[in-house]
């Protein structure tokens, strides 16, 4: 029983028990005797303190403020705080006023939050709006009058552990008694008649946790803890679909099942601190969608578009692993009937049309998921085929026409084009089967890349060499100088590419023959001796490696030495 003052005057209060004193003694000439009586029955009205536990329902951990402090458990600074009142309670020993002083260590005022009587029997009734019937950490276990272990003023204790719905820890003082920590089960009596929550101690969180990601079969969810106060020793989870627990679902993370499509998940965090109360949330998603394979690789086709040829898809990679994955193959964008495996074997009803194929993958739980390859080229039938080789008609002359002649065809109705090549060089513009060689020709290697082409068949390229290098044609321009004593020949040879050719020359004068070396496109020739008369001139130049070789012919008349 624990009786306050109901002002700020100090006021007596009556035992723990609260059984009534039989008479109270309102004269002061009562006898000694009378007095002794008083007494006597004040004692039998006082019993001990563990005849006031049910001890069935109540077990003393530990008694007496040293006694407790060596057993572990703390009186939190009320020993030496007890000589002060707190919401005007008695000090000392006292249920109340050690109850009030925790509130207020836990951050409440030091006024008591009702009017009227202090005795530990009103204050549930008193802050009956806060009163219930589950305990937790921090909330005062309150006792009615002549509820055990209360007397008739009541009881009030703190309490400081849950162990369940039906067992709590709590420390307590009581009136004219001493300080103690006791187990109570709600079994068999002596279970507080309910709890009073002023300012529990729970913990609380400072930044909510939630739910990160998206709630889809194979799509994995994060519990971001979230922050509490005070700091939890432990925190952990609980995951639930459609409320009821998932087996083994209790990490932070949780990857959704076939099994939980279109259920609801519960997150429930729980957040533990020894001394509090846990504090608690329950986070929830929006139905689970079906899961969604990702394809980590495109599908490729292998192979040529050409009848005959077998083309083969390069299957794709998927995250996670489908259970089930099947190709399709497609002409134009139109599903083939039957190809549905790995591979596709051309035929001519495939010609110009281009091939593609599809992967599919499913599995329960997640929606189909589609991955395209590319399209290959228009399918064309066999190459052309050259029946008999091309062949380039034409000397390799500067000025002269070389002219491309196609070979035979299969079929016979192939278009050709034409690229001529110096030296393996694309010469620009040459796009014609007949070419005139040019300057920059002289000395070189010429060739024509003939390609014949047919709609639906593949393009046959050849390529036809010219046999010889590309030469020039001189021209050899001969004067003559004749006197009795000599005659002198000069010899100019030009050629369009080479104006100033080197080479062996023999110059015949008569029947006199001279061999001399053109430098820089000119020789001369001088004789002596010759008899008189008209003599032919021959010249012979045997040219160079891009200069033709070449003959002029021309006469001379030497003069008469007579006259």
């Amino acid at each position: 029983m624990h009786h306050q003052p109901h002002s700020s005057q100090t006021s007596h209060s009556a035992p723990e028990t609260g059984a009534a004193l039989p008479f109270v003694v309102r004269r002061a000439g009562r006898t000694a005797g009378l007095l002794t009586a008083l007494l006597a029955l004040v004692l039998i009205a006082l019993p001990t303190t563990a005849s006031r536990l049910n001890l069935a329902t109540s077990t003393y951990l530990c008694s007496g403020y040293a006694g407790c402090q060596a057993s572990g458990y703390g009186n939190y600074g009320y020993r030496q705080a007890s000589g002060t009142q707190y919401w005007k309670m008695f000090t000392g020993h006292n249920c109340t006023n050690y109850v009030a002083y925790r509130l207020v260590q836990s951050g409440m005022p030091d006024v008591r939050p009702w009017t009227g009587s202090g005795n530990a029997s009103n204050w549930g009734a008193a802050m009956a709006s806060i009163t219930d019937q589950t305990p937790t950490v921090g909330s005062i276990a309150w006792y009615k009058s002549n509820v055990s272990p209360a007397g008739s003023n009541g009881h009030v204790a703190f309490v400081e552990q849950v162990v369940s719905e039906t067992e709590i820890i709590v420390s307590e003082d009581y009136w004219g008694g001493d300080f103690h920590w006791r187990r109570v089960t709600k079994t068999g009596g002596g279970w507080p008649s309910g709890f009073i929550h002023f300012n529990d101690r729970v913990v609380a969180p400072t930044t909510a946790p939630a739910i990160v990601g998206t709630p889809a079969v194979g799509a994995p969810l994060e519990v971001a803890a979230g922050a509490w106060t005070p700091t939890p020793t432990s925190v952990t989870v609980r995951w639930l679909a459609d409320g009821t627990a998932i087996p083994g679902a209790t990490a932070p993370s949780y990857v959704p099942t076939a099994a939980e499509k279109g259920k609801t998940l519960t997150a429930e965090v729980t957040a533990e601190l020894s001394g509090y109360t846990a504090g608690r949330a329950t986070l929830a998603t929006a139905p689970v969608a079906p899961g969604r394979f990702q394809a980590a690789a495109q599908p490729v086709i292998q192979g040529v578009a050409e009848v005959g040829q077998t083309l083969s898809l390069t299957p794709s990679s998927w995250s996670p692993q489908p259970a089930k994955v099947k190709t399709q193959w497609y002409a134009d964008g139109t599903a083939l009937d039957g190809a549905t495996g790995a591979s596709l074997v051309l035929t001519r009803d495939h010609i110009g049309k281009r091939i593609t194929a599809r992967s599919i993958a499913s599995a329960s739980g997640y929606k189909k998921s589609r991955a395209n390859a590319t399209a290959t080229e228009p399918v064309l039938a066999k190459p052309i085929t050259m029946t008999s080789a091309s062949r380039v008609k034409g000397t390799p002359v500067v000025g002269k026409k070389l002219v491309a002649k196609v070979g035979g065809t299969k079929p016979g109705d192939a278009t050709a084009s034409y690229a001529w090549f110096r030296d393996g060089q694309r010469i620009a513009k040459t796009t014609k089967p007949t070419y005139t060689v040019r300057r920059a020709d002289l000395g070189r290697t010429l060739s024509v890349q003939i390609t014949l082409s047919r709609r639906h068949f593949r393009d046959t390229t050849e390529t036809v060499a010219v046999r010889t290098t590309a030469t020039t044609t001189p021209e050899l321009k001969v004067s003559t100088d004749a006197s009795r004593k000599r005659v002198a020949v000069d010899v100019r040879v030009r050629a369009p590419g080479a104006t100033k050719p080197d080479g062996a020359m023999t110059v015949t004068v008569g029947k006199r023959t001279v061999e001399v070396q053109v430098v820089a496109g000119r020789a001369r020739v001088v004789l002596r001796d010759l008899k008189p008369g008209s003599k032919p001139v021959v010249v012979r130049y045997a040219g160079n490696a891009v200069v033709q070789a070449a003959v002029a012919r021309s006469s001379v008349t030497v003069p008469s030495r007579k006259g």
